[in-house]
């Protein structure tokens, strides 16, 4: 098992019940020091994508939900990612939950950050951090940033 740290539409537990079948919800949390942002306009369906980067800003946080992965569903979920494509890689990232700190993969663009998100996918990540949870100050961030 392999504990993964969903941001973005991997937030939506029905979506990660489809992608990952065998892998139970864990808990949330977040991913504290890092923020997300769009990159690869030129490489995705409907302008940028979504990832998480390291920022300065003591403030800068991302929710996220952790799953705890089989192999079998780490293997899907890296199709359903790109990684297998280089799209995107994955990274190890602390998380902070209600009970303490732990270490989860997740996955970051392997490309330059810019761009904006179609406001379909943009609409689509602010439900599924509404539907895992996420703090509503949080989801009306997601749904008032700039987009195509």
């Amino acid at each position: 098992m392999a504990l993964y740290a969903a941001y973005g539409s991997n937030l939506d537990p029905r979506q990660m019940h489809e992608r990952c079948p065998h892998s139970p919800f864990s808990s949330t949390g977040w991913v504290v020091g890092w923020r997300v942002t769009f990159g690869g306009e030129d490489l995705g369906w409907q302008g940028a994508l979504a990832t998480i980067v390291e920022d300065a800003d003591p403030d800068a946080h991302v929710f996220v939900g952790l799953y705890d992965l089989t192999d079998a569903d780490f293997v899907a979920l890296d199709h359903w990612e790109c990684a297998d494509t280089g799209l995107y890689r994955k990274v190890r990232v602390r998380v902070h939950t209600l009970n303490g700190e732990v270490l989860a993969w997740t996955y970051v663009l392997d490309g330059y950050e810019g761009g904006l998100p179609g406001a379909r996918y943009l609409g689509l990540m602010a439900d599924a951090a509404e539907a895992a949870g996420a703090p509503d100050d949080y989801v009306r961030d997601l749904r008032t940033r700039p987009c195509t």
